[in-house]
């Protein structure tokens, strides 16, 4: 019985403990194309483009991360609801409104620090 108990245990420790990546990321971000706007992502909720939601490869549904633009010092906070990118040299994608706050519309793509917050 204890055997059968231990072994449950550990199987709630495995689901209930998030995905998570390093505390600390940089490289390029860029965002969700307008024509996204309302498409169900892989959370399940339809992006917004007006939210502040981001998708990131690993971290866990529902994460908090600072994301600083390393070329103008702007910076956001986004929840993770989605995966990707799907682009290899990138680290995250932005919705629109993140992207708009952090300055980068016009470039298209820039230069992040992602930090988890929560």
């Amino acid at each position: 019985m204890n055997t059968l108990m231990g072994l449950w245990l550990a199987v709630i420790v495995v689901l209930a403990t998030p995905t998570i990546s390093v505390a600390d990321e940089e490289g390029a971000a860029a965002y969700y194309d307008e024509s996204l706007h309302g498409t169900s992502t892989a959370s399940g909720e339809p992006y917004d483009r007006n939210a502040m939601t981001a998708a990131h490869r690993t971290l866990a549904f529902g994460t908090k991360v600072r994301v600083t633009n390393l070329d103008n010092g702007k910076i956001v906070v986004v929840r993770i609801n989605d995966r990707g990118p799907h682009v290899k040299s990138r680290i995250i994608d932005l919705s629109g409104a993140s992207a708009e706050k952090l300055g980068m519309l016009d470039a298209g793509e820039a230069i992040v620090r992602i930090e988890i917050v929560n």
